[in-house]
Formats: structure tokens, sequence, C-alpha cells
């Protein structure tokens, strides 16, 4: 069993197609399948159903896949701690952040990140906090920016808090309080809402702060993006709410400060094993020593 033919079962798995998953691999869908097959006799099972339409896991390529994953980063792993211990920084490092994250620039960061460190190879996706808490856990992600009420805590990660900041409420430029400037939760009792979907850090905050206000409210229209937010407040099909760090980029809409709205706590979250050494350069970054964090 060879590193290689595991990077193609992990390819034919996420392109769900031999010829993608030979072009990702740079090599020729012969070479591939090829490859494939023989590690098929190894194993003693199929991998995958092939039909002219779709290719699709068994039940044993199921069962392989994560295995197959964990074996190709302990080898990436191996192959960073091996350059470091030489004095470069290289690998790949994977990071997440919410969709609202303001206490950090992270195109500013990366930018920095990539001037020091050219040899790693970057990615970042934006997810809510609960599936990137998972993520970090499972090693899919190697740091993630979370948004949490201010009791939140992230159970089986080390952290660290970024900021806190209150929010905003956004409303159309011909809404009833457009020019007040400020208002309190009970104002906006019988208003619609525009707002991030239930269960995520973002939704739970405002849902807290109205619960603790004692105020019900209506969530008409469910987003996943504040720019998404922000065109539906503009046309006046309902209220938003949103970070104050975010309130001098959102064009079309006003602003008001909400009097009685509970902080907002953005926290970088990382695994309670020691980190690569390209996440513990982005770290340091951040002025925290993994190493302080028990």
């Amino acid at each position: 069993m060879e590193l290689q033919q595991m990077r193609y079962v992990v390819a034919v798995a996420e392109t769900a197609n031999f010829t993608r998953a030979a072009e990702r691999c740079h090599v020729v869908q012969s070479a591939l399948s090829h490859q494939i097959a023989r590690l098929e006799r190894e194993l003693g099972a199929r991998l995958f159903d092939r039909t002219s339409r779709r290719v699709h896991l068994t039940p044993a390529g199921e069962a392989f896949l994560p295995a197959a994953r964990q074996a190709l980063e302990a080898a990436e792993r191996a192959r960073a701690e091996v350059a470091a211990a030489a004095g470069e920084i290289r690998g790949r490092l994977a990071i997440g952040a919410i969709p609202t994250v303001s206490s950090v620039d992270l195109p500013r960061l990366l930018v920095n990140y990539r001037t020091r460190y050219p040899r790693v190879h970057i990615s970042l996706r934006s997810a809510i906090s609960e599936e990137m808490i998972e993520q970090v856990k499972e090693g899919t992600l190697d740091v993630a920016v979370l948004g949490l009420p201010p009791a939140g805590r992230v159970v089986g990660l080390r952290g660290h808090e970024l900021a806190r900041g209150g929010l905003v409420a956004i409303v159309a430029p011909g809404h009833r309080l457009a020019d007040a400037g400020e208002v309190a939760l009970a104002e906006l009792a019988d208003e619609e809402f525009v707002d991030f979907p239930t269960g995520t850090g973002a939704r739970v905050q405002s849902d807290d702060a109205f619960e603790a206000a004692g105020v019900r409210r209506e969530v008409a229209f469910e987003v996943n993006a504040i720019e998404f937010m922000t065109r539906f407040v503009r046309h006046g099909l309902g209220v938003g709410m949103v970070p104050t760090a975010f309130a001098d980029e959102l064009a079309g809409v006003r602003v008001l400060r909400i009097t009685d709205a509970t902080a907002r706590v953005e926290v970088l979250v990382w695994s309670r094993s020691r980190p690569s050494p390209p996440a513990a350069a982005l770290l340091e970054l951040f002025d925290i020593d993994p190493e302080s964090y028990s």
C-alpha cells in the first residue's frame, strides 16, 4: 500500500469522477485507475462502485477513506516537522473563519504569513462556528476563528479570545426607526428579522439578547452572509443585527446602536495536540505561545 494510491482514492472520492481525479493528481486516468485497482486487489475489496454515470464509495471504501486521509495528513506532518527541524516552515495550513469575523484582518494577516513562509500551502474555509469546531477536532482545520456568546465555551480545544464587541441593528433608509440613532430591543418586538440560520453562533447571540430582554421576535428570512442580509434589509424585508465592527462597511442601510444587546466574542481555537509547524507559525503572528495553554 502506497501513499500515492491513497491520494488517488481520496481524489476519486472527493470528485466522484476518475477523469477529474486524474486531472487533480496530474496523471493520466489509466495510471490512476490501474493503481486503485492494484490497491483493491491488495485489500481484497472494491473501494468504488462504477457506473456509466457516477462513481461512489462502497462500504469498504467508506471505511478506508478516513484512514487514508489520516495517513496522508501524518505523512504531510512528518515532512513539515523535518523541514522545521532544518529551519524551514513548509507544508499545509487549513484555516477556518466565520463569515462575520471582525477581530482580525485575515487578508492582511495571510499576506504577511505568505511573505514569511512561502513554502506553506494555505487554504481558508468560511463556515459556521459549530461546523468548524468539529473540523478542528477532526484535524480537517488547523485553526479557526469562531463567534461565541459571552458565556460560550469550546470543549476539547485550546482557545484564545481575540475580541469582544456589541451588536447593531440595520434597517432600510425608509424604516420608521431609520433616524433614531439607537434603539432598545423592545422597540423591535413587532419587526420581522433577517438573521443567520438557527443554531449558528451569530443567531444564538441574537436570540439570547432578545430572550434576556424578555422580547419575542420573528425571523422571517435566514441567510448565511452579511452581504446577503444587507440586501434584504435594504429592500425593506426585515431588520438585521450585525457586529458593530461591520457598521461602517454596510452601504444603503441605516445603523442603530442597540442599548441592551449582549457582547459578541471572537475566539481563535486550535487542537489540544501540538500544532504543526505551519499552524504554530500562524499562532506566533497572533502573539500566542501554544505551550502556555493547557
